[in-house]
């Protein structure tokens, strides 16, 4: 096996990205560059997830499958942004919550002993 260096990687966060990115992302990639990071995946974390989806990646290249036109870039993975804003006005928000059904303070509920049959 070859020392393969993080920083010769055609994915440059390829140790912190998510499975799931990840087996998104390696559809960009030639054969080459998804053997050398299986290469690398072996040599280090040895994750099976990981290996299983770039094994199978390899399996489908070699089948005839081509890369994506997409792209391999950096690219950070976040959530989307949040929508500005409440979608709550007066309109929508609920009905006011009712006293629950044991009593209130000025109204105390009675004990089940001393309820009429």
């Amino acid at each position: 096996m070859s020392d393969i260096d993080r920083r010769d990687l055609p994915l440059s966060d390829y140790d912190h990205l998510p499975a799931g990115a990840l087996r998104d992302r390696v559809r960009s990639l030639t054969e080459g560059e998804v053997r050398q990071l299986l290469d690398y995946e072996q040599e280090h974390a040895a994750r099976a997830p990981i290996i299983t989806a770039l094994s199978a990646r390899l399996e489908e290249l070699a089948a005839g499958a081509t890369p994506s036109s997409g792209t391999h870039e950096t690219r950070p993975e976040q959530p989307p942004a949040p929508s500005a804003g409440s979608p709550v006005t007066p309109a929508t928000s609920p009905e006011p919550i009712h006293p629950p059904p044991h009593g209130v303070p000025d109204s105390p509920g009675k004990p089940k002993g001393d309820r009429a049959r």
